[in-house]
């Protein structure tokens, strides 16, 4: 299956100095259970990045956490080296312990590491963007995030990163870090049932930074509502779809990254993400949120 990125639900967002497709997509479920380990099937997942390009997607999310090492090892085995279009976002702020956890790692020497890893797995000289993660497993956490954003900051004039995002965070964290450096986008925990950020999404949206849903159709636990179900046996199509649609159609700095290790998954995703919702769909749908 081949498709032009002009053919992709919601067109494209100009992230940084690229113009890149806002369905995108999201490479953390390509590793083992929990994100620990290798995938169950190698072959399936080089599958699922090769037809995501065909697809026409230029926008990759990953980080060498995932596995740890794996999902960066299977980006590069089935891509590298990469199309000129390719634009490949990576995070650090965090590693991963024996138990499966995602503990903290945000010292300068901490963040230098996990560059050059994410440099090395991935195979490249220069990272597109890399996202300093910050709070906890829980969600954000107040802070300075001065300390470890300037360490990449660092990093970017050493010529190892170009562009630069925070994942996680408050509002007065992304004040923070612009007030720092630019930034592209934050990535942030936000979907139908989760509004928190609607203000932020707004704010960014007319500053022209990009906000890219973490968990945008729920996560593990995949979304549930009346409303949400509903709109989809109307429009005859599945919750997830609509999910996608009403996200695109928020604002247009959303970009989608939703993950997934199959191939009919994702070609549903991108089926689904094309949705035409009407006023009456969306102020039903809003109302979950709010």
């Amino acid at each position: 299956m081949n498709t032009s990125s002009a053919s992709l639900p919601g067109g494209t967002w100009t992230l940084g100095d690229s113009s890149v497709t806002r369905f995108g997509y999201g490479a953390m479920q390509l590793a083992g259970p929990w994100v620990m380990g290798p995938p169950a099937d190698h072959d399936g997942a080089l599958a699922v990045l090769r037809e995501a390009v065909g697809l026409g997607i230029t926008h990759i999310d990953t980080s060498d956490a995932y596995g740890p090492r794996f999902t960066n090892e299977l980006i590069r085995e089935a891509l590298h080296p990469y199309p000129e279009p390719l634009f490949i976002a990576t995070k650090v702020g965090a590693t991963r312990d024996a138990q499966g956890g995602w503990p903290t790692a945000r010292r300068p020497e901490d963040l230098r590491k996990q560059v050059h890893e994410n440099l090395g797995s991935l195979g490249v000289d220069t990272l597109d963007l890399v996202n300093l993660r910050m709070g906890d497993a829980q969600g954000p956490r107040p802070g300075s995030i001065a300390e470890a954003f300037e360490t990449l900051v660092d990093l970017r004039q050493e010529g190892l990163i170009r562009h630069l995002g925070v994942s996680n965070v408050t509002a007065e964290q992304v004040v923070e870090a612009r007030s720092i450096a630019p930034i592209v986008c934050v990535q942030n925990m936000y979907n139908l049932a989760h509004r928190h950020d609607d203000d932020l999404v707004d704010h960014l949206a007319a500053d022209g930074i990009a906000y890219v849903p973490f968990f945008p159709l729920g996560g593990f636990t995949p979304l549930q509502s009346e409303a949400l179900s509903r709109v989809a046996n109307r429009l005859g199509t599945t919750p997830m779809s609509v999910a996608l649609a009403w996200l695109l159609r928020r604002s247009p700095n959303i970009l989608l990254i939703p993950g997934t290790s199959s191939l009919a998954h994702l070609r549903e995703n991108v089926a689904g993400a094309g949705l035409s919702l009407s006023d009456e769909d969306v102020a039903e749908l809003d109302g979950i949120g709010h």
